[in-house]
């Protein structure tokens, strides 16, 4: 039995103190792999050196859309070459968010174009963030679709609505839940993850954010992704072992790695 935690900030200064030590309570619940997920060019450079420093993480190159006002004229191109790299395994997070307004929308759709159009050139996966936009998100990804056929990657911390779900799914996606499926007024999460075919399901922690039950108020790691693939697995009618072994398979696939 293991795990894969296919979204996590490790980059982030909150685990500056300490990874090594996270990386090995991660290893010590059965944690195989964690894919350490870029948001900005630094931060895609600091992934790849985190890759390549710990056997067990993978990284991804990309630009968040509530960071895309922040990059330089040339940041794209060289977040673009790093995604070059065999130890780059996916492009991303990149997405649309209308919760927060960092970024004109128009933007964050350019540089979502942009990510897809190098997942495709590429043939790697793309890491996608949506929060507050399901309409806006359906309507770029169709446009995707009708013109190039399934989409190869993930919506990353799934908190969309079940039509959005069916969307994505019927257009070749995974969907990726986290620590918020735990929450007590999270049943809709619950629900949704119980109809994801189980070839198409994935299970992430996004932290040091979101942090399941009974984490909550503390920082969130790599090892607290047990927590939610047990919450998961519940709600599916499944054994732990069952879906912590389908959730790897399905992450090893996508992943390539």
């Amino acid at each position: 039995m293991a795990l894969i935690d296919t979204h996590a900030h490790l980059d982030d200064d909150r685990f500056a103190g300490d990874l090594p030590e996270v990386l090995a309570r991660a290893a010590s619940v059965g944690i195989e792999r964690i894919i350490a997920v870029a948001t900005t060019l630094q931060s895609s450079r600091r992934c790849l050196e985190l890759a390549a420093l710990h056997s067990m993480v993978s990284s991804s190159a990309g630009i968040h859309p509530n960071h895309v006002t922040e990059a330089t004229s040339t940041d794209w191109d060289q977040t673009a070459r790093l995604a070059t790299l065999p130890e780059a395994v996916a492009l991303g997070e990149t997405g649309l968010d209308r919760h927060w307004n960092y970024t004109p929308f128009a933007l964050q759709e350019d540089y979502f174009a942009r990510h897809l159009e190098l997942s495709r050139r590429l043939k790697k996966p793309v890491i996608i963030h949506s929060r507050d936009c399901d309409r806006d998100m359906e309507r770029l990804l169709r446009a995707e679709f009708d013109r190039h056929g399934p989409i190869l990657g993930v919506m990353h911390s799934f908190t969309g609505s079940a039509a959005l779900a069916g969307a994505c799914l019927e257009m070749g996606l995974y969907i990726s839940f986290a620590g918020m499926i735990t929450y007590k007024n999270a049943q809709n999460l619950r629900d949704i993850a119980a109809t994801v075919p189980a070839d198409r399901i994935l299970v992430e922690t996004d932290c040091p954010y979101l942090p399941p039950v009974p984490h909550r108020g503390k920082r969130n790691e790599p090892a607290h992704v047990a927590e939610t693939a047990q919450c998961i697995a519940l709600a599916r009618s499944q054994t732990f072992a069952e879906f912590s072994d389908q959730t790897t398979a399905n992450a090893r696939r996508l992943f390539a790695t």
